[in-house]
């Protein structure tokens, strides 16, 4: 049989075709095709990863005609597995059918190694799944006297001959229990091999003995200044099976940034102090993730981070002084590969590897990096504003022609820290406030109930979670929503009962607060909004709105397309709320909307997709950094943000949708109105 009358095989979505001797495997076909599938047995027949799809009939498009007899028949390997796993009716195992004549292959989803993974948002692009650590499974020749060499190099030896894997690396750590790995496997044992890039060094980062088909884990880190976000990912599918998150300790070393870069400064030891503490609180983290998903720490075999430049540096054991002072020089910007031991990630596997974003400057971090790669600005034609609300705001605004970025030192606020009822969203805590214009009465949710609280069962409910604090989101609400009501004026005085007209406004010192919620009766908090608690939130949001106000100036714009709210604190405010607060610059309200935690995303996309950690790489040099720290019209901009919503700018989206009292409080006594007029423009 010449080769132009051997079998042609065509595979299904790819379009691949070639021609192969009869008896050829399908999977061996595959591979010689540079076909998308899958296996970690190597083609033994006993992992579930190569199953493929054969069609038969007539197939004008391709130009064959296929026989049943297109591939050999059902073998008694394909029988055990389907007994004892079972297999879909239809479906053979790539490495046990061969082919017979021409054939029409289907490679399903589950059978691809790069998986395309479909996001729920339409305007995040898509990712193919192509993590940098894979399952092989090798047999290993036993020791032999007249040969000699050691476990290892038999290893190194069966990857070469049976996956033409050359010379894998290993850590000393891993070797100390090869042997034993190998002979409780009886010569068979399953690798994890990381392998960065394409092209690049393999290297074994853990091991099994026998067969073992995984899944394996990798875990997706968001380090940020006050909260530690963890995703565990399957590798194989992309899916997120263990969310966990946790205070950052280092808190009480500082709560802003610049506090923490004062404390390593003034404080011999200090920044290894704050490293030890982050990097305990990380091992933790990557325990509690494995503990949800119940399974194996050893699983665990490869980590992304993203952080900003102060947490980078001191994850990394890294002086970050220098980030305190103008230039704010970086260590390090690149992306980093790291092992997880030199971090002290100590419950995860003892190979495993890890991989840092890059930072795009001295101020905006990898996390600003990874929501570049979520958000992808670059490929928008709409100029977009994208806002990471934190401690440490990241702010990126641009389209195709270009982006620019820059950060801003919010503080805690808006996670509820330095206000007077805050805490952290956890079940309790006000998360939803509305107030009654005309009453001056609010109702509220909280975090673990879908019921208002001037609803039929929520005090029952209330009565199980507590009403114990208000979260960020709470607050934006509840400050927001006083200025709707004429509770609040425009620079951000609280009124008095007699100016308000409700008993709600109370005085508090020389100032008046808002009661909220009094549950003393029942033995539950007093929760009220502070003249403390709107000068936090002002500060807060003044900062951010003089960021992006900044970024536009650059870009010669008053206006943007789309603004885009991100941070696990920014996929829960209201962008009613967030507007008439003046934390973001005016747009069409159905043009802002939540990215969810979009730094999470983008680590786990670079923990799933080595495409993506080659984009964002590329990515970061092309964007332009904003220094806010040293620019003049910063200050000019966060001075006239203090308003409620802004002193000076129009903002007619907004006023087209809601009414602001112009209502103006002293600060007598009696808390009184100079002037009090509604005005109502647009519908």
């Amino acid at each position: 049989m010449t080769r132009d009358t051997e079998p042609l095989v065509i595979f299904t979505p790819s379009g691949k075709r070639g021609r192969f001797p009869a008896g050829t495997p399908v999977l061996t076909a595959a591979r010689q095709l540079g076909v998308d599938l899958d296996s970690v047995c190597g083609g033994r027949g006993i992992c579930s990863r190569c199953q493929i799809t054969p069609a038969f009939g007539s197939f004008p498009k391709h130009g064959v005609d296929v026989a049943t007899s297109a591939l050999s028949r059902w073998n008694a390997v394909e029988e055990r597995y389907k007994s004892k796993r079972g297999l879909i009716d239809g479906r053979r195992l790539g490495c046990q059918a061969t082919v017979q004549g021409d054939i029409v292959i289907d490679v399903p989803p589950e059978s691809q190694v790069h998986k395309q993974v479909v996001r729920k948002r339409a305007e995040v692009r898509d990712i193919t799944l192509d993590p940098a650590t894979h399952l092989y499974f090798v047999t290993v020749a036993e020791p032999d006297m007249h040969n000699p060499s050691g476990d290892f190099e038999r290893v190194a030896t069966a990857l070469a001959e049976q996956w033409s894997i050359p010379e894998p690396d290993i850590e000393l750590d891993l070797l100390k229990s090869l042997q034993d790995a190998l002979r409780k496997g009886v010569w068979e044992i399953t690798l994890a091999l990381h392998q960065p890039f394409a092209g690049e060094a393999y290297r074994i980062t853990a091991y099994w003995p026998g067969f073992f088909e995984g899944p394996i884990y990798g875990l997706a880190v968001d380090l940020g200044s006050t909260t530690i976000a963890g995703h565990l990912c399957d590798l194989s599918t992309g899916e997120v099976v263990a969310a966990t998150g946790l205070m950052n300790p280092q808190i009480r070393f500082g709560e802003d940034l610049m506090s923490r870069v004062s404390y390593a400064m003034l404080n011999e030891g200090g920044a290894a102090e704050m490293t030890r503490e982050v990097r305990i609180a990380l091992s933790q983290l990557a325990r509690a993730a494995s503990e949800e998903a119940e399974i194996s720490a050893d699983q665990i075999v490869e980590a992304t981070f993203v952080c900003n430049p102060v947490m980078h540096h001191l994850l990394l054991g890294l002086d970050p002084t220098e980030l305190g002072q103008a230039p704010f020089a970086l260590t390090v910007s690149d992306s980093l590969h790291i092992a997880a031991r030199d971090l002290d990630l100590d419950t995860i596997a003892r190979g495993a590897r890890t991989y840092v974003l890059p930072c795009i400057a001295g101020h905006v971090g990898a996390d600003a990096a990874a929501v570049a790669l979520s958000e992808a600005p670059e490929q928008s034609d709409d100029l977009t504003l994208i806002v990471d609300v934190g401690t440490n705001a990241e702010i990126l605004l641009g389209n195709r022609e270009r982006v620019l970025a820059c950060s801003s030192p919010t503080g805690p606020a808006f996670e509820g820290a330095q206000i007077s009822a805050g805490q952290r969203a956890a079940p309790g805590a006000i998360e939803r406030v509305e107030i009654d214009p005309v009453t001056k009465d609010p109702r509220f949710r909280v975090i673990g109930s879908e019921l208002w609280s001037d609803e039929p069962g929520f005090d029952l409910a209330a009565a199980e979670l507590g009403v114990t604090g208000i979260c960020g989101s709470g607050i934006i609400e509840a400050v927001a929503e006083m200025r709707m009501a004429g509770l609040v004026d425009a620079s951000g005085l609280i009124g008095g009962p007699d100016a308000t007209g409700t008993s709600r406004s109370v005085p508090d010192g020389r100032t008046f607060s808002y009661v909220l919620h009094d549950g003393r009766a029942h033995g539950g908090p007093l929760i009220c909004v502070t003249q403390s608690d709107i000068r936090a939130i002002q500060l807060a949001k003044s900062a951010l709105y003089a960021g992006a106000r900044l970024l536009m100036d650059e870009l010669g714009t008053d206006t943007v397309d789309r603004v885009t709210l991100a941070g696990a604190f920014g996929a829960h405010i209201s962008p009613l709320h967030a507007m008439v607060l003046g934390m973001i610059p005016d747009a069409p309200l159905d043009k802002v909307s939540s990215a969810g935690n979009a730094a999470g995303t983008g680590a786990r996309m670079a923990l799933c997709s080595r495409a993506a950690r080659r984009r964002i790489e590329a990515t970061v040099r092309e964007i332009i950094k904003v220094e806010t720290a040293i620019e003049p019209r910063f200050q000019e901009h966060f001075v006239a943000a203090n308003a409620i919503p802004h002193a000076s700018a129009p903002f007619p989206h907004l006023l087209a949708k809601v009414s602001l009292p112009e209502t103006t409080f002293n600060v007598g006594a009696g808390g009184g109105t100079t002037r009090v007029r509604r005005r109502r423009r647009g519908a």
